[in-house]
């Protein structure tokens, strides 16, 4: 096990708390635009510490790396994650990086259970995709989507590849969210297809299995 491996699994329970801190401070005022003022800057605190954090927790695995430059370079999607959400215009990026995280520890810990990790990346999908639609549209003139509720059946539609119409995106940071789920959801419907698929094949395959084993024995 290289140093960067040891340093993942050391640090893999409390980055994964500090990412569901980080959901809950980006999530509250996203779902309650009223909130008081001070606790929205409290909350604001909380997302930048985290993200801090994430901060701290890459460059410590750029300085254990072997080779750093080539660590970096093929890490490049952990640097855009942490730097471009800083720019205003791109704060919506911050949820791909809490479910960058969470894929990171699930990739780990759900190894052999397949069905368990596509249950959990669809539910993650649709509620930060949720999350990230609303946050984007709620503002806009002519939004259709102006609630939780909207953008959760938003959400559930498009990750599903329904797509009934009757919800969507009018700006453009609303038309990436969307553009990042139909991808999500056309990769998700393939692995439960997949999923579903080796749950009607195991029987039969086992009971071939079992067959060919009695055949060898006479």
């Amino acid at each position: 096990m290289t140093r960067v491996e040891t340093w993942e699994r050391r640090s893999e329970v409390p980055l994964l708390l500090l990412a569901l801190a980080f959901l809950v401070a980006y999530a509250w005022p996203v779902l309650d635009p009223h909130l008081d003022h001070d606790l929205e800057t409290s909350l604001s605190v909380v997302s930048w510490a985290v993200w801090v954090a994430f901060f701290a927790d890459f460059v410590i695995r750029v300085g254990l790396a072997q080779d750093r430059v080539q660590y970096v370079l093929h890490h490049w999607y952990d640097v855009a994650l942490i730097a471009l959400p800083m720019l205003r215009p791109l704060r919506l990026l911050r949820t791909l990086a809490f479910a960058r995280l969470l894929s990171r520890s699930a990739t780990r810990t759900l190894v052999g259970q397949a069905t368990l990790y596509v249950i959990g990346a669809a539910i993650s999908s649709v509620f930060l995709g949720a999350l990230a639609m609303l946050d984007a549209e709620r503002a806009a003139p002519n939004a259709n989507i102006n609630s939780f509720g909207d953008a959760l059946w938003w959400a559930c539609e498009t990750v599903t590849t329904v797509g009934y119409g009757d919800r969507y995106p009018v700006t453009t940071a609303g038309r990436f969210v969307a553009v990042a789920l139909m991808v999500m959801g056309i990769a998700l419907v393939g692995c439960v297809t997949a999923a579903v698929a080796a749950w009607f094949i195991s029987p039969v395959q086992a009971e071939r299995e079992r067959a060919d084993g009695l055949d060898h024995d006479q």
